[in-house]
């Protein structure tokens, strides 16, 4: 039986040239921190405020109060939780050895029952120790019409550190599996008794508050944010603007770990080759929890959320957080001679165990310890920071969401392509991009471990082809479609001077699976490109930003981060093999 893993949203179901994977978002996003992790609710009115400056970022429909969604991620609040837990009488452990659990719950009575019974379940299946439940105050009278129809149940779950766990990485690891295990048991749920289910946060160290809400609402709705005890060191804040697709709750950022501005151009392929790796994957610290995570990526999510659930993979996996972003979104290291040897090795080394999730976008990213930001390679997105003379550190997608005195400021300046921001609270220190990568890069033996596995197309012994075209070239140029116009006006200056074939804006021709006539194999495909933003690359030009390298060969085991002894892999420089390099 063929099953299809779909997300639990209120999309609608695919029809006619409406796809639910061809959902994308253009966002606001900024965060807020303290270098040295010191904790306030000022931190937290700052990131509602950077929000609320942020609302032109968003959209609304027909009805003015139906945002596209807006969230704020903050560290937990174990004052403030506590203090709420004793009235529920649940006693909550250290900070650090209890996790809380923002749900989205369905309406449904029966359906709200099923759902935090598996919930229930699951953490008693991994050890764990489930402490009990609250419901969240929310304020729905600010909510639009078409809002209010859609509107989860919001409640918290509290679950205690098993003996299982060693420590609060371990505990991380065990709730990111108990997430995953509930979310496909609920999926699959008879009579869509799931449907409306979504899981915001559930965690040791962060808090999720988010919805299909305005950029002013979120503040408003959620009153535990106007609680002077919900203190936090961070405040990651999102603002989304749907681009030609549908708002939900789940969709709504920030999501896990991640807060995005842009598009990822390459998900499809990028989701195609997490599932393909499947088979090849172990870790040594997931152990048969692995398994328990699969399908990771389900269906009918948004970019930004596939994104976030790999980045979750990789940490649970034991990469560090700069070193899973650096995985997924590394800078232009191919045609940069500028780069030092030991960092194009790494990006080289990483190149086979991951292929770039790619396009337009600045993701700021946290794991409620550190807190930081990329740009893609091309640096099509904005992102501009500040640094206060109070240790403040303020990123966003543009300047003047918070009023902060100049005489205060002592850096301003933005994130460039490829770059990366990030801030360690409990090293209390801004680590420099040129810094963290030159310690990612030599902390292992890549340039080695590259030079001994990599062999080149080019420089393996010539064989020559047999030539086996039994027809004339003319006859096989009319057999496989070929126009005159494709050789004098495509071909020919391609091939003679490197450039471009120029025509018209628009073509008249019929689409390729229409057509009466006979048409060449790349007339049947399409690109993918950036709704939002699309400037025109090519390898020959920019070859800074853009390679066509690729690797033949066994995939690494891409959780395998204490192997030393890569697979051997042959590596070409274009994607078109001829006779010759084939033989």
């Amino acid at each position: 039986m063929l099953r299809i893993y779909v997300s639990l949203s209120y999309f609608p179901v695919q029809q006619g040239l409406y796809d639910p994977r061809q959902e994308r978002d253009a966002c606001g996003v900024g965060f807020v921190a303290h270098i040295k992790g010191k904790k306030s609710h000022d931190m937290v009115s700052q990131g509602l405020q950077i929000l609320e400056n942020l609302t032109h970022r968003g959209a609304v429909g027909a009805d003015p109060l139906a945002g596209d969604g807006a969230g704020i991620l903050l560290q937990i609040p174990d004052a403030f939780l506590r203090t709420q837990c004793a009235t529920h009488n649940i006693a909550l452990p250290a900070a650090g050895s209890y996790g809380v659990g923002m749900l989205f719950l369905p309406r449904d009575a029966a359906g709200r029952a099923a759902c935090e019974q598996i919930i229930a379940d699951k953490i008693v299946a991994e050890g764990q120790q489930l402490l009990g439940w609250r419901d969240v105050p929310v304020n729905s009278v600010i909510l639009g019409e078409s809002v209010k129809l859609v509107e989860p149940v919001v409640r918290q779950v509290f679950v205690a550190q098993g003996k299982n766990c060693v420590d609060t990485d371990a505990f991380e690891r065990k709730l990111f599996v108990i997430r995953k295990t509930a979310e496909h048991a609920i999926r699959n749920l008879p009579n869509e008794q799931g449907k409306g289910f979504y899981v915001p946060s559930l965690s040791a160290r962060t808090i999720v508050y988010k919805g299909m809400l305005l950029a002013d609402q979120v503040g408003k709705y959620y009153y535990d944010l106007q609680d002077a005890s919900v203190v936090s060191a961070l405040a990651l804040v999102h603002q989304r603007f749907s681009t030609n697709t549908f708002p939900t709750w789940d969709l709504a950022h920030p999501f896990r770990m991640i807060a995005h501005n842009g598009e990822i151009n390459t998900v499809r392929g990028n989701v195609n080759w997490m599932a393909a790796r499947h088979a090849a994957m172990s870790s040594n610290l997931l152990g048969e929890d692995l398994e328990k995570l699969w399908p990771l990526i389900v269906s009918g999510q948004s970019d930004s959320a596939c994104f976030d659930n790999a980045l979750e993979l990789l940490v649970a996996g034991g990469y560090s957080l700069p070193h899973a972003m650096m995985l997924l979104i590394p800078e232009a290291w191919a045609g940069n001679p500028l780069m030092d040897e030991e960092r194009r090795a790494f990006y080289e080394y990483h190149a086979a165990l991951m292929e770039p999730w790619d396009g337009p976008a600045a993701v700021a990213f946290t794991d409620g310890r550190m807190i930081g930001a990329t740009l893609d390679r091309n640096g099509l997105r904005p992102a501009r920071y500040l640094i206060t003379d109070d240790d403040v550190v303020l990123l966003a997608s543009e300047m003047g969401v918070l009023n902060i005195p100049q005489h205060k400021v002592v850096k301003k300046w933005r994130l460039q392509p490829g770059k990366m921001f990030l801030i360690d609270m409990e090293a209390g220190r801004i680590i420099d991009d040129a810094e963290l990568k030159t310690q990612l890069a030599t902390a292992k033996p890549y340039r080695q471990w590259v030079e001994q596995s990599r062999y080149f197309l080019a420089d393996m012994p010539e064989v020559a082809a047999a030539k086996t075209m039994s027809v004339s070239l003319l006859d096989a140029q009319q057999a496989f479609g070929y126009s005159q116009e494709d050789l004098k006006f495509i071909l020919a200056p391609m091939i003679s001077a490197g450039e471009e074939a120029t025509g018209s804006m628009g073509t008249d021709a019929a689409l390729a699976v229409l057509s009466n006539k006979n048409r060449s194999f790349y007339d049947y495909f399409k690109q993918l490109f950036a709704q939002v933003t699309n400037p025109p690359i090519d390898p020959i030009r920019e070859e800074i930003v853009m390679s066509l390298t690729s690797f033949i060969g066994p995939k690494p085991n891409l959780l395998g981060i204490d192997e030393t002894n890569p697979p051997l892999r042959l590596e070409v420089h274009q994607p078109v093999l001829s006779n010759d390099d084939l033989a």
